[in-house]
Order: structure tokens, then sequence, then C-alpha cells
């Protein structure tokens, strides 16, 4: 059986990936407060918006691989099951708060308020 860290980080890697390509393949055509990337920097306009979908889609892709594939490294370090619960959480926290930083600073970038 894995590890709680492979299996917190290797969830959450899934569940980004498929959110990922579910927002890339189905993009919230109108800002909302439903459904999407959902700050105030992309409700700003349409244009904003459907940027911030495409690229935080690709980016939810990008770090589901990546936190899929470093949740085996729990396979290599010898920690306390309450330790490899903690670094599975941290570890998807962390990739949530990339994410973001990401999303915005591209936002910031190509709209300059």
């Amino acid at each position: 059986m894995f590890d709680q860290i492979i299996e917190i980080a290797l969830l959450c890697g899934i569940i980004f990936l498929v959110a990922g390509f579910i927002f890339l393949k189905y993009p919230p055509k109108k800002i909302n407060s439903l459904y999407g990337y959902r700050t105030p920097r992309s409700m700003k306009s349409q244009e904003r918006w459907d940027f911030a979908q495409d690229y935080a889609a690709k980016e939810m892709i990008n770090l589901g691989f990546f936190l899929g594939i470093s949740s085996f490294m729990g396979k290599f370090f010898e920690m306390e099951e309450d330790t490899r619960i903690w670094v599975g959480l941290a570890m998807t926290i962390f990739m949530v708060i990339v994410l973001i930083l990401r999303v915005e600073k591209a936002l910031n970038e190509k709209f300059r308020d």
C-alpha cells in the first residue's frame, strides 16, 4: 500500500491534471463566481478572464504532473506516518500557491493596470 505522502500528493496531482484538462476543454465562457479561475484581477474584463482560464488550466496540468511525480519521493525518505501526511498536505498547498502566483504574475505582465 502507498504511504500517505504518496496517496495525498498523487491523488491531488491527478485531481489537478483532470481539472486542468476539463478547464482547457470546457473553459467557462463568461465571467462568473462559481466556476473557473476567479480572482479580482482575472474578473476585471472578459479578455483577462479568457486568458486566465487558459493559462490556469495549462499550469494546473503542469503542476499536477509535477505533484504526481514528486509524490513518489516518499518512497526514498524514512519518515513517521504523521510527518508523511503533513508533507503530502504541504506539497499540495504549495502547488496551489504556485498556481495562483504564476497565473497572477502572467495576468500582471500581460495586462498592465
